[in-house]
């Protein structure tokens, strides 16, 4: 029976399907695969599955090709240390040429014949120039990749504010979108400063539990909104959440702590 294995390129990147053939894989091995631009060096993140029948009109999946050798190991340093040479080499160029653009990173193909610069700027920028000092320096095709600053961060890495990695670079491999509304849901801060992450975007973090305080404020008053409760009349002051209750501030101003179950429903007035 035929089996997929799941192979990654980079410690937070996506995950790819291959067909495993006869190797028997686990995960965090290093394997060889046939990718579109020629050879790839990735490492196993989804243990070996049965292949189901695939869709109509669907690529057939391409191969593992090898497990890793100790000399793969070797071409990879290599390659590391060429896009450590060809960084710097660039951001010289890009400042004799005085372009307004920030390189973050260089990726080497496994075969090494081509290298990918990624860079972020607040425009387009004409880096015709830049590319033929590059290839006529460094004598493999170049790309120029242009990407936004959440990618920057991610290809980065850090630390966040909780003092742990950030989550791009650790395990996100698709940004979702992410809106103040979230922060106002979860009644944090919305001072920019503290819910922005490395990238200066808001926190990927914040949709994490987002869900789950709109189910858990679904029946609970507004803030703000005056009910009416058997402990009296007032103002619906803060939630929480954690026992269903709410804070009411009473007519008398007393602050109360009162449940869903002590709201007093008003009965609606007859016609006739």
């Amino acid at each position: 029976m035929k089996k997929k294995v799941g192979v990654r390129f980079k410690p937070a990147g996506k995950v790819y399907d291959f067909e495993c053939g006869a190797f028997v894989l686990d995960r965090g091995d290093h394997v060889i695969v046939e990718t579109e631009q020629g050879l790839g060096f990735g490492t196993v993140a989804v243990p070996p599955v049965p292949l189901t029948k695939p869709p109509r009109n669907a690529k057939p999946l391409k191969k593992v090709f090898r497990l890793a050798s100790p000399k793969d190991f070797e071409q990879r340093e290599k390659n590391r240390r060429k896009e450590k040479f060809a960084h710097n080499y660039c951001l010289s160029c890009i400042a004799r040429l005085k372009l307004k653009m920030n390189l973050f990173a260089v990726e080497s193909t496994f075969d090494a014949s081509k290298l990918t610069f990624f860079f972020t700027a607040d425009g387009r920028v004409d880096f015709r120039q830049l590319v033929k000092m590059l290839v006529k320096k460094l004598g493999v095709k170049v790309e120029m990749r242009q990407v936004g600053i959440r990618n920057q961060a991610k290809m980065c890495g850090g630390l966040g504010r909780c003092g742990r990695e950030i989550c791009c670079s650790q395990f996100i491999e698709k940004f979702s979108p992410v809106s103040i509304r979230m922060a106002k849901e979860q009644g944090l801060s919305l001072n920019p400063t503290k819910i922005s992450g490395q990238c200066g975007r808001l926190m990927c973090c914040l949709t994490y539990e987002f869900e789950t305080y709109k189910e858990l404020k679904a029946d609970l008053p507004k803030i703000g909104k005056t009910i009416r409760t058997v402990h009296g009349q007032g103002r619906v002051l803060r939630h929480n959440l954690r026992d269903r209750r709410f804070v009411i501030r009473l007519t008398s101003g007393q602050e109360t702590e009162a449940a869903i179950k002590d709201i007093v429903k008003e009965r609606k007035k007859s016609n006739g």
